[in-house]
This record gives C-alpha cells, sequence and structure tokens, in this order.
C-alpha cells in the first residue's frame, strides 16, 4: 500500500504486535523543494536515514507490518510534533516558549539539515508548512497510529520499533574515554516510552547478533517515541539509532562493501524482535 507520504508493507499474515516504521528515510524530493533550496543533491540527504527502509525490508517476513516514509526528512520531519513550527524558516509563526529542537532549526519542517547547513534561500509561508503536514504528516501519523490500534485489538499490546540511523561521528563522546562505542542506541526515554521488560528484550536481540548496544545516550527518543509510548496501557515505543559506518559511506552516501553482510544479520535481529509481540498472542489466547 503506496500514499504520497509513506510506502506500508503488511506481512501476508499478522502474528506479531510489533510494528517497524522508519520515518526518515523517505528520498522523494519534490522538485519544488529542491528549487528552493541552497543546497547541492548529496548535502540535501545529509539528514537522511538512508538505507533503513531497506535494512528493515524484511519485517513483514516475519510477521510485522513495516511503514516506512517517501516523503523525506529535510522537507518534512515525521519525528516531530505538528506544532514544532520555526518561525525563523516560517513567515507568520508565533513566538513559544523555548523548544531546543526548534531552536537549532530540527523543527517539524527542518530548517537546516546535518551539521547546521541552511536549506532555505529565505523563508518559506505559513500555508506551505500546514500544507506539508496536511499531506505528509497526518496521513503518515493517522496510518501509524491505525496499525498500533490493530496490534492492541488483536494481541492485547502493541510495540513501535522506530527505526533510525545515526552518524558515526555522533558517538565519539559515548562510553568512556578510549573505550568501545555502542553500535546500536535504543531510546526509550528513560524508561517512560517502554517498560522494563520489553527494552531489555529489545536489547538482547541486537547484543545476541554480536552488535554493541547503548541506551538513551545520544538519543533517548523524540515525538515518535513520546508521543507513542504508553507503557501502562501496553503500548510500548523504542527508537532504533544504527551507526551508519556499519553499513554504508556516509560521504558517498553509498552502500560499502560490507551492506549485504550486515543486512542479512539484522534479519536475524528482525525476526527476534518480532517474536517479542507473539507474547501478546498467547495472552489474548489463553482468556
Amino acid at each position: 500500500m503506496s500514499h504520497s507520504s509513506y510506502d506500508l508493507v503488511r506481512p501476508g499474515t499478522r502474528t506479531t504486535s510489533v510494528v517497524f516504521a522508519s520515518p526518515h528515510s523517505g528520498r522523494d524530493y519534490p522538485a519544488s523543494f529542491l528549487g528552493q533550496a541552497v543546497l547541492d543533491a548529496r548535502e540535501i540527504r545529509s539528514s537522511e536515514d538512508a538505507f533503513v527502509d531497506l535494512l528493515f525490508a524484511t519485517a513483514p517476513n516475519h510477521g510485522a507490518p513495516l511503514l516506512t516514509a517517501t516523503a523525506p526528512r529535510a522537507y518534512l520531519d515525521l519525528n516531530r510534533a505538528p506544532d514544532e513550527l520555526d518561525p525563523a524558516l516560517i513567515a507568520g509563526v508565533r513566538r513559544t516558549p523555548h523548544n531546543p529542537r526548534v531552536a537549532s532549526g530540527l523543527g517539524v519542517v527542518p530548517r537546516v539539515v546535518a551539521n547546521g547547513r541552511q536549506i532555505y534561500r529565505g523563508k518559506i509561508t505559513l500555508a506551505e508548512a500546514h500544507n506539508r503536514i496536511a499531506t505528509s504528516w497526518r496521513p503518515y501519523h493517522d496510518m501509524l497510529q491505525t496499525l498500533l490500534d490493530e496490534s492492541y485489538n488483536a494481541f492485547g499490546q502493541a510495540i513501535l520499533i522506530d527505526c533510525h540511523s545515526m552518524p558515526h561521528e555522533a558517538l565519539e563522546n559515548v562510553g568512556a574515554m578510549g573505550g568501545v562505542r555502542p553500535e546500536v542506541v535504543l531510546g526509550d526515554r528513560f524508561g517512560a516510552a517502554a517498560s522494563g521488560d520489553v527494552i531489555e528484550q529489545v536489547e538482547a536481540a541486537f547484543a545476541k547478533a554480536g552488535l554493541r548496544v547503548a541506551r538513551n545516550m545520544p538519543f533517548a527518543g523524540a515525538y515518535n517515541t513520546q508521543h507513542y509510548g504508553r507503557p501502562a496501557k501496553n503500548q510500548h515505543a523504542i527508537q532504533i539509532e544504527i551507526d551508519r559506518a556499519l553499513y554504508m559511506n556516509e560521504r558517498t552516501l553509498a552502500p560499502h562493501d560490507g551492506y549485504a553482510a550486515f543486512k542479512a544479520l539484522l534479519d536475524g535481529v528482525i525476526a527476534d524482535l518480532a517474536a517479542i509481540g507473539h507474547i501478546g498472542e498467547q495472552q489474548v489466547a489463553a482468556e
């Protein structure tokens, strides 16, 4: 199933309460948007979670739906609240209490890409920002909520695995000085977005594959984790950040020689993550 802002692949048979989503892997850049930008084709992609949708493409083989953005992050950030509007970019927006994401240029309509590089020559209209939210943000989140509701109704719980990638340089100051860096960072808003049991099983799935895992530092999860994580209501959300150096050349934005092997490794992780959601099915069947 496709929409102008997302692709949805459903499994032949839904066997798990887990939903996989990739909000930052979109790469359909509207010509009108590129005409507004001062960045070249490679620079504008620097905030993109390149290939994450492809890395998680086997999720439906393990009984889980996979929702992936087609709208690119530089155009509209699907991991931000719809009211995170940047007055420095959008004409007519009222200034609101300090929001560090908006202040840094990373609101729902981003002003900058990676390393703080400006996207636009000037401002855009409030009408354009609202149009992007109406035509891309809301359809994506309406579908995501639908998938989570389906999980809860069928299995008695819902688990969102929000899939992202992170620049290798983002890990420079993580861990002890001179120590081994993590390769995967799990964000559960420091326990607010997922139960301890769920986050432990997610961590175990990556550790079983030999990947080094950290929690919440430097990424604890943004809007999607905060908004959809309701562990008291059996709805859990965990953000996954994977070091891009594991599978791609960050300078050329192309997969490197280790891509195929890492994708195969990740398929085993995806299978284990999907298996976490079988618990709810067993519980519902026993009631």
